[in-house]
């Protein structure tokens, strides 16, 4: 892996549920922790199913795809209970996959909230992903598609200002900016 390598940081947009349908899911593909190569935006239903095979099919066609090097999530979960199959979207994709939280999720409400919502088929997701580990002061990561060393590095290579990878950080800034008019809060 290169010292700056090309990390797609996706992010969903804010909403409200019972009032929207779908909620904007936002891409921001950059070289290392400093460099824009491209945003792109693309919509998915709140509480969605598929999420795994949609997240693959919008990756495989943006033109940058054959410069990634790795993808970066904000955690499992996309538009509210849609979830992500870390170890199967890295393996459709041939790339390591990531997913970056502030908090462990080792105590994580999740499998209660699928239960609640009816959910139940999902938690099979959840028993695949990998635990996530700490890799700095509220920063959690589960992988799959790399080993520790190779996650550590990507996380590495993207952080800058804060304490999530850059691609992310823009990605949920995108976002806000979308629903709101524009970003706030820490990010």
């Amino acid at each position: 892996m290169t010292r700056r390598p090309h990390v797609l940081g996706i992010d969903d947009a804010p909403f409200e549920r019972g009032k929207d349908t779908d909620v904007p899911i936002v891409g921001v593909m950059m070289e290392g922790a400093t460099l824009v190569e491209g945003v792109a935006i693309t919509r998915f239903p709140i509480d969605g199913e598929g999420a795994t095979d949609f997240l693959a099919e919008w990756i495989q066609s943006l033109r940058w795809r054959p410069s990634l090097q790795a993808v970066v999530l904000g955690g499992i979960t996309m538009a509210g209970l849609a979830v992500v199959d870390l170890v199967a979207l890295s393996e459709r994709l041939a790339l390591p996959v990531l997913a970056v939280t502030r908090h462990d999720t080792a105590d994580s409400e999740l499998a209660d909230a699928l239960r609640a919502a009816g959910l139940e088929d999902r938690l099979a997701i959840l028993e695949r992903t990998p635990p996530a580990e700490p890799m700095g002061r509220g920063l959690y990561v589960a992988w799959a598609g790399a080993d520790a060393f190779e996650a550590r590095q990507l996380v590495q290579a993207t952080l800058n200002k804060s304490r999530l990878p850059e691609p992310l950080r823009i990605a949920h800034l995108i976002g806000a900016a979308l629903v709101r008019g524009q970003s706030r809060g820490r990010v």
